[in-house]
């Protein structure tokens, strides 16, 4: 973690610090030369060396953890993200892929796939969105009908990240115990299964691997369900209740990334005879910055300390520091690419790829505008008042 002030803060103890210490230094000595011409190569290959340093431990419970510490996350987020955004991404998706089987999963389910998944030995991901219901979770469409001892999918789901290289889905479908949210629930689906078929590689701004995926008689064993039926959206929700927190860190270490890069040019380019960092404007610029990220990670670590000492949800928590949090990182990279002239869009500048990572994580796991949505029925439910 670049910024060891911080880490001071009564948010941690030292334990935390000491993984701080760990993942940074690994991450300064292994993530300088990231590939990003084959993004599926390059994120099978990132998994695996996480897995192999122990660091993909932290993302599901068992190997001495006995519950999410969403703390350790957001802090492996927030480091990752400093140093190289497809790192995050890889770490990431771990945790969120296996998250419902973490949570909600049987011990049989557990011990299948999480050491497997700590190990860096088999990629998940969480299908969650579809072409028609992005945000608006309880209008999924993809069914799941029960046919014996079985379940038989049938339906699309699109931006799945780790689409077509994941060897787990966790994928959330009607079984129709009731309308709407009350009548969804969740399955693991092998990435092998026959049934699902990967119907389209989509290509984004910040290349990851992302796709459209399709389901056409995909069966399953009836054993493969998280949790009960119709508990779907309830898995899905206190899924996103953790790893929501760790978007908003993972935009903090691209914040802090780029104030990073414009402090040292701010330092070392001169402008009328002087350093940039003499000029007012340029100290007005690197203030705010400093600002908006101190402010983001107080309300990361907020959050993310409220759910570590035992609160049961923490969705108004999280939805404050995953909304503040992006908002302010596009800001603050905005800035630093101003403050580079002609070098902040260039081509693999690294403030031109922070430019185009941060983008995307105002969108995933809850847009910026669904963010405020539910702080205000939040604040309006606690104030006795109704949306």
């Amino acid at each position: 973690m670049p910024d060891r002030a911080a880490l001071q803060w009564p948010f941690f103890d030292d334990r935390h610090r000491a993984w701080a210490d760990k993942l940074g230094a690994w991450a300064k000595d292994n993530l300088n030369d990231v590939d990003h011409h084959d993004v599926d190569a390059a994120c099978r290959k990132l998994v695996k060396a996480l897995g192999g340093g122990g660091f993909l431990s932290v993302t599901a419970p068992g190997e001495g953890n006995d519950r999410l510490d969403v703390r350790t996350l957001a802090l492996a987020r927030e480091t990752l993200a400093y140093h190289a955004g497809l790192a995050d991404f890889a770490f990431a998706m771990q945790g969120l892929g296996a998250g419902p089987i973490s949570l909600y999963g049987t011990a049989e389910q557990r011990a299948q796939w999480l050491p497997k998944t700590r190990k860096g030995e088999a990629i998940a991901a969480f299908a969650l969105s579809e072409p028609a219901s992005g945000s608006d979770v309880a209008n999924i469409a993809t069914t799941a009908r029960r046919d014996g001892g079985d379940y038989v999918l049938d339906g699309e789901k699109t931006w799945i990240s780790n689409g077509g290289i994941a060897d787990l889905y966790v994928v959330f479908a009607r079984t129709g115990e009731a309308p709407g949210a009350r009548g969804l629930s969740a399955f693991i689906v092998a990435g092998s299964n026959p049934g699902l078929k990967i119907a389209e590689r989509l290509q984004v701004i910040a290349p990851h691997p992302l796709a459209r995926l399709h389901f056409e008689n995909c069966r399953v064993p009836a054993s493969a369900m998280i949790g009960k039926p119709g508990e779907g959206f309830k898995i899905a929700m206190a899924t996103l209740d953790v790893f929501r927190t760790t978007v908003a860190a993972a935009a903090l270490g691209f914040a802090r990334r780029a104030l990073a890069e414009s402090l040292s040019r701010a330092a070392k380019r001169e402008l009328f005879g002087a350093p940039l960092a003499e000029l007012q404007m340029v100290q007005g610029h690197l203030a705010d910055m400093a600002l908006e990220i101190d402010a983001a990670a107080l309300l990361v670590y907020r959050a993310a300390w409220v759910k570590d000492m035992g609160a049961a949800r923490v969705t108004k928590e999280a939805a404050m520091a995953k909304f503040y949090a992006t908002e302010a990182a596009q800001r603050v990279i905005d800035a630093a690419v101003q403050l580079h002239g002609g070098d902040g869009v260039r081509s693999g500048h690294p403030v031109e790829t922070l430019y185009r990572e941060i983008r995307a994580l105002r969108i995933y796991e809850g847009a910026s505008d669904v963010q405020k949505v539910i702080i205000a029925r939040s604040v309006l439910s606690e104030s006795g008042a109704s949306a």
